[in-house]
């Protein structure tokens, strides 16, 4: 034990009774490692929290309850251990039990959801997360408990931070006496520790099980079922007894299957474990193999903690995970593949240490494993966080800042929380709890299910509550490999009815379908005792009508020509599969999907009709004015609108009444496609050259910028004078560029420009001909040969700060000479130009000395 700087070495029994002594023996009689640190924990207890960490297997789920259950600091009252997982929860107690010789519900019993074996002489009792809060709810002084344990609380859960900041608040203002210890496999101690005010750490040691760590030489290459295939194949060949691999998810799981089962040996048993499977072959995948043969057992993180796989003496782990990640800017949540922690890493690769010396393959290398996090992140910090905020607006806190958190919610999450309790009514403008968010608050689900009970009549009541038993948990659709899952909730309802009947519908789970019936009774009795807050529902409603209450952001509109494609009211697009029969509904309630980079995967839907919306949302809908981009006549367009949201319900055209916002919407379109929207002429790219010109020359700082990137920045001042009652592109196109960059120019400007930087240069021969100011440097000009004929300089501007590119041509009108120094040109290389002009053109005039002839315009031909 370390407490503050200290070690102690304890006892493995101390002070318990006869019977504690041999419930803590393992089924073969031995002590556990759990053993060695008992004492110190009670002591740890008596004076304050603790923190206990003990690797899997140690033993301290089952050891640590009964051997605090008769210390005296507990003076007699309950314990209460909570566990994430309802499995672990009953195994737990089932455990306990026996090894006191007892049945569940005497002295040690459990409860979860809808599902409770307590007695009235129970001391130990082991919950879900979610059930402490209930009953901190109701009793916040627990003044019949004694201690609260936090199992595998390195999980992280919302719940358990919820019910450890909610304990906290507990302690601090009504029991100061409560205890609290938290106990995990791998969890950062220290900062738990210190979040409990300095509370003891104890440390035990595991079981005795080396496990062989093995990295990858390389890093994987972007094929992961390669990857995996190729260590399974290796674990096979330099490894005993079966295989349990880790996968991030049943897409993966299938496709390694399938390379392997083309591969392997026929008789090896290839076993997927995922929650999406019925109980039979999970089953299955946790039995073990007997004579049949090894087997590898493909798995996702469902196989990390609480689960132990008899026969499994190697790992293979790809280091991936596939987690929900919500998205508080949209409302949205996604599915991510992320690489695991570190902690995460140790709780995979102990699942092959269970029963004795085991390895574990892990599919990365030891340089990849140095920029893994240690722990997995809080679920706080990724999750849709509206139940904690009816939980904590039930507990009478409006701000979660009051609470102490391991990691408080992230700002935007708890905004986009309060939000949407506030649009299902549950909290006022204030962000106090209604009468209807109290009656939310206690029905034990999401309080988008709670919304829909809530609503439902007694005719509708127990479509509601199937709803909700359904949306609670996993789908009880199977996934099968290649084929696409239906999105239609109405086909998991006549299932359930169907279920009820006796006629299983097949490809769908019958464990699932009962879980989901007894909850859906379980809810009709709830609200049978507590009837309704609220004005119910007319009848008849649909599932639909229902659905939109939980749902109302989730209203989908199909897109344009899109039959497959949506858009949600709350705005994010969302698709359908190209061949799902929902695809046929104009509108859909969603009420499950998996958010993308892009559009996301509607997974689970109903239909409902537009008249169905605008009855059971009246409330919502707005009735608007707008003004938007009619992209298919580029113009701005008026309409009267009736919007959910982002889906509009109805558009009737309209006069446009506000000129002034027309033109701004207008100016937006003009700067978005700024080179096509106005007509650009050659004098005005002129214009802005001459103008550009002049800016980099002159010291003057009143030169306006007429280059694209700060027209497209200022239209509004530039164009927006212009635009009056215009309201489309072609109106727009028609207005004159150059007369528009021009009128940016003062009088005196527009002279100075004219002097120093001319549209026109007159020859000697009297012709003006247009300068071309394109280059940015020097302005060129393209003029016949002869018409310089008496010239002696280069012709200039900037009042003679910039010469002339000359462009001199020849009577074809063809270039014959560049340059920039004419009186150099006359004097060396007009002689071999006028040798062969005088063989192309023998009839045109070419003095022997260009300078003392007479300039000739119009190609006149030689002189008689």
């Amino acid at each position: 034990m370390t407490d503050a700087g200290r070690t102690t070495t304890a006892s493995p029994f101390g002070n318990g009774s006869d019977a504690i002594a041999d419930a803590m023996s393992d089924a073969n009689g031995d002590p556990l490692p759990i053993d060695a640190v008992l004492d110190a924990l009670r002591e740890a207890l008596a004076q304050g929290h603790a923190v206990l960490t003990a690797p899997p297997g140690s033993g301290k789920t089952t050891r640590v309850p009964l051997a605090l259950r008769d210390s005296p600091w507990l003076a007699g009252r309950k314990i209460l251990m909570l566990e994430p997982r309802r499995p672990a929860a009953r195994l737990a107690a089932l455990r306990m039990a026996s090894l006191l010789g007892e049945s569940p519900g005497a002295s040690v019993g459990y409860q979860m959801r809808f599902e409770r074996c307590l007695g009235p002489a129970t001391r130990i009792q082991v919950l879900t997360e979610g059930i402490l809060t209930r009953r901190l709810q109701r009793d916040p002084a627990l003044e019949d408990v004694g201690l609260l344990i936090f199992d595998e609380f390195h999980e992280r859960t919302l719940s358990a931070d919820l019910g450890l900041a909610l304990a906290l608040d507990t302690v601090a203002a009504l029991r100061p006496d409560l205890r609290l210890l938290i106990m995990s496999a791998t969890l950062d101690a220290a900062a738990v520790s210190a979040h409990l005010g300095g509370a003891t750490v104890i440390h035990a040691g595991g079981r005795a099980h080396p496990i062989a760590i093995h990295y990858a030489e390389r890093p994987a290459g972007r094929d992961l079922a390669t990857t995996v295939t190729d260590g399974v194949r290796r674990a096979l060949a330099e490894q005993d007894g079966d295989l349990l691999v880790f996968l991030p998810g049943v897409r993966e799981i299938e496709q390694v299957r399938g390379r392997l089962a083309a591969r392997l040996a026929p008789e090896l048993q290839l076993l997927p474990l995922h929650g999406g499977l019925a109980t039979a072959e999970q089953d299955r995948a946790l039995r073990p193999g007997g004579a049949s043969g090894r087997r590898v057992v493909l798995a996702t993180d469902i196989a990390e903690t609480s689960v132990t796989i008899e026969g499994v003496t190697t790992v293979v782990d790809c280091g991936l995970t596939r987690k929900p990640r919500f998205d508080p800017g949209s409302g949205l949540t996604r599915l991510v593949t992320e690489p695991i922690a570190l902690a995460s890493a140790a709780q995979r690769a102990g699942r092959a240490g269970r029963l004795g010396p085991g390895a574990a393959y892990r599919l990365w290398t030891r340089a990849q494993e140095v920029g893994r996090p240690e722990h997995r992140p809080a679920e706080i910090l990724q999750a849709d966080l509206a139940p904690l905020a009816l939980d904590l607006a039930l507990w009478g806190v409006h701000d979660p800042g009051n609470l102490q958190w391991l990691d408080p919610p992230p700002a935007p999450a708890w905004a986009q929380a309060v939000t949407l309790l506030r649009d299902l009514s549950a909290l006022d403008a204030a962000g106090r709890l209604t009468r209807l968010g109290r009656r939310l608050a206690e029905l034990p689900v999401h309080p988008r299910l709670a919304r829909l009970l809530a609503a439902a009549t007694p005719a509708t009541r127990p479509l509601a509550c199937d709803l909700a038993a359904l949306l609670s948990d996993r789908d009880p659709w199977l996934a099968v490999p290649g084929e696409t899952t239906p999105a239609d909730l109405g086909l998991r309802l006549q299932a359930l009815a169907a279920w009820r009947d006796r006629q299983p519908t097949p490809g769908l789970d019958r464990r699932r379908l009962a879980a989901a019936a007894r909850l859906s009774r379980e809810l009709d009795g709830r609200l049978g005792e507590a009837g309704t807050v609220e004005a119910p529902l007319t009848d008849p409603v649909d599932a639909g009508a229902l659905l939109a209450l939980a749902y109302p952001d989730r209203i989908a509109q199909q897109r344009r020509n899109e039959a497959a494609r949506y858009r949600l009211a709350a705005g994010p697009g969302v698709r359908l599969a190209p061949d799902d029969p929902l695809a046929r509904h104009r509108y859909l309630v969603v009420a499950d999907l998996d958010a993308g980079a892009q559009d996301g995967r509607i997974r689970l839907a109903l239909p409902i009709a537009e008249a169905e919306l605008r009855t059971v949302l009246a409330e919502r809908l707005e009735a608007t004015e707008t003004l938007a981009w009619d992209h298919e006549r580029e113009a701005v367009a008026a309409r009267h609108e009736t919007r959910l949201g982002s889906v509009v319900l109805a558009a009737q055209p309209q006069p446009i009444a506000d000129p002034a916002a027309a033109a701004t919407l207008l100016m937006e379109q003009v700067a978005a496609r700024f080179e096509e929207a106005l007509a650009w002429t050659e004098r005005a790219r002129q214009l802005q050259a001459r103008v550009a010109l002049l800016r980099r020359l002159e010291s003057d700082p009143g030169w306006p910028d007429l280059a694209d990137a700060a027209l497209r920045a200022t239209v509004a001042d530039w164009l927006g004078p212009w635009l009056g009652d215009l309201h489309r592109l072609a109106d727009v196109r028609a207005l004159d560029v150059a007369e528009l960059l021009a009128a940016r120019l003062d009088w005196p400007q527009r002279q100075r420009l004219d002097e120093q930087a001319p549209e026109w240069l007159t020859t000697p021969a009297g012709t003006r001909r247009r300068l071309d100011y394109g280059d940015g440097d020097a302005p060129v000009l393209a003029v016949p040969l002869q018409e310089l004929f008496g010239a002696a300089a280069t012709p200039t501007i900037v009042g003679g700060r910039i010469p002339v590119t000359l462009h001199l041509l020849s009577p074809a009108r063809r270039p014959v000479q560049v340059t920039r120094d004419l009186a150099g040109f006359w004097a060396r290389g007009y002689a071999e130009v006028r040798k062969e002009l005088r063989g192309r053109y023998p009839k045109h005039h070419w003095p022997e000395d260009p300078t003392a002839a007479a300039p000739v315009a119009g190609g006149l031909k030689r002189r008689r």
